[in-house]
């Protein structure tokens, strides 16, 4: 898909998400049904990694969780082509690095870090590996939302560091922002929820009940598309979009 090269994603850009998860054999078995995903062994990824695939394309990697303390998440990762330099710009704009840049072999380098508001998001300077195959499309990435205490700094935080990607010419972003209290108990702390793309969003959550996993939020309309919030049979908790 030429959309999705390498060269198409501006600092800023969404291009990967990863699930650290208890147990990978469980997470394969759960997507596997609901998106129809399959998996590929990925020796490079630490702690039993697997590169998800939708129609031979790469989609998203799960991987075991090193500490069982660690929440059970979905993380967006945000393209960079300097993570060093971003990691710098973060500080200054009152972020916080949690893991500084790392190389993953030669497909990348990779760094995990907060803004202000303490929300958790991930980097990713591209080597080999430059992010989605396929996006867009039933059982993909769609878009990714911001829940956060403080929608100002938010905007002005990703609006300083993701300028191009959020507001540049022809940018056509999949990175939103809202309050927290909009869909969630106003004390939950700011968060990123990956969304992923259904053809109908009340089927595929009564699928995901089906496999073990939970309603959060059922389906509402939002400015991008109908969503429902869900949980999977870990806890990890992702939404369900149609546009």
């Amino acid at each position: 898909m030429a959309e999705n090269r390498a060269s198409e994603y501006r600092e800023g850009t969404p291009c990967w998400v990863d699930a650290q998860l208890p147990d990978v054999a469980a997470g394969k078995r759960f997507y596997g049904e609901l998106f129809g995903w399959t998996f590929r062994e990925q020796p490079d990824l630490p702690r039993e990694g697997v590169r998800a695939l939708k129609d031979g394309e790469p989609v998203a990697s799960l991987r075991r969780k090193a500490d069982g303390r660690l929440p059970t998440v979905w993380t967006v990762f945000f393209a960079t082509p300097d993570a060093e330099d971003l990691c710098r710009r973060i500080r200054l704009a009152g972020g916080r690095i949690i893991a500084a840049p790392l190389p993953l072999g030669d497909l990348g380098v990779h760094a995990l870090v907060t803004d202000g508001q303490g929300a958790v998001f991930a980097l990713w300077q591209p080597g080999t590996h430059p992010g989605f195959g396929r996006r867009h499309e039933p059982g993909t990435f769609a878009w990714v939302q911001l829940y956060t205490s403080d929608t100002e700094a938010a905007n002005t935080f990703y609006g300083d560091l993701f300028h191009d990607a959020l507001f540049g010419p022809g940018a056509q972003p999949d990175f939103g922002r809202a309050p927290v209290s909009d869909v969630f108990p106003a004390e939950m702390p700011p968060h990123f929820l990956v969304h992923f793309a259904v053809e109908d969003v009340a089927a595929a959550a009564e699928e995901v009940v089906r496999l073990g996993g939970r309603v959060q939020v059922p389906p509402f309309e939002t400015s991008y598309g109908t969503a429902a919030v869900v949980t999977d049979n870990q806890g990890a908790s992702f939404a369900l979009l149609r546009r």
